[in-house]
């Protein structure tokens, strides 16, 4: 596994590169994306990105837990988590690296 990890810097600079774009007009860009999403999810809406996957919000309901080094039972309060599946063409070319190397 690769320790490199992708950022938001990462984004821009790519956009820059790719579009020829201002670092500062990138980075409106990248940034405006990622609100467009943030608020959508926030909001409960799914959000789709063709080719790459789908975001979802679950609601997990309150349940007892158990704390694994003690294993006293703890209430877990509901909650909202962030899903997301993978779309087929991401987990092809995904797959596909791998058997590249």
């Amino acid at each position: 596994m690769s320790e490199y990890t992708v950022t938001r810097a990462d984004l821009i600079d790519a956009v820059y590169k790719e579009i020829g774009l201002s670092r500062t007009e990138s980075a409106v860009i990248i940034e405006s994306i990622l609100s467009h999403i943030t608020g959508a999810l926030i909001k409960g809406e799914t959000v789709k990105l063709s080719g790459f996957g789908t975001f979802d919000v679950r609601h997990k309901k309150s349940r007892m837990g158990r704390n694994p080094k003690t294993g006293r039972e703890v209430p877990i309060t509901s909650r909202r988590v962030l899903g997301f599946r993978p779309s087929n063409i991401l987990k092809r070319r995904v797959n596909a690296s791998l058997t590249k190397n």
